[in-house]
């Protein structure tokens, strides 16, 4: 058992909140692409509410925003714990890393296909 699964209820809540904040001040100071994604998301969120869609064309617009930031902490995670087992290049980092790399190209490739899906 984990000793930092020790803590239940209210606390564990706040704590979890913490270190989600910690998480997203990391990936805001440290990553250049998800200050970037931050920018992109701070210009389409606002614009999808300026559009003539639905409520549910809105949704998926905002929520493939939404998604491509998710998978970037997603991927710098990835990157972090690789680089923090080793420096040294390895065919397995490289592939964890590519991957992650690739997963945040499939969101951006959503956001761009939903919107214009929705749009055109």
């Amino acid at each position: 058992m984990s000793p930092f699964k020790g803590q239940t209820g209210l606390k564990r809540i706040l704590n979890a909140s913490g270190y989600s904040l910690d998480g997203l001040r990391a990936a805001f100071t440290g990553e250049a692409a998800f200050r970037q994604l931050v920018l992109l998301n701070a210009i389409l969120i606002p614009l999808s509410f300026f559009l003539s869609v639905s409520r549910v064309e809105r949704a998926l617009l905002i929520a493939v925003c939404l998604l491509a930031l998710i998978v970037e902490l997603l991927n710098s995670a990835v990157e972090a714990a690789i680089d923090r087992i080793s420096l040294e290049l390895h065919p397995l980092s490289k592939n964890a890393k590519d991957m992650g790399s690739a997963a945040q190209l499939v969101a951006l490739s959503m956001i761009a296909l939903v919107w214009a899906v929705i749009l055109l």
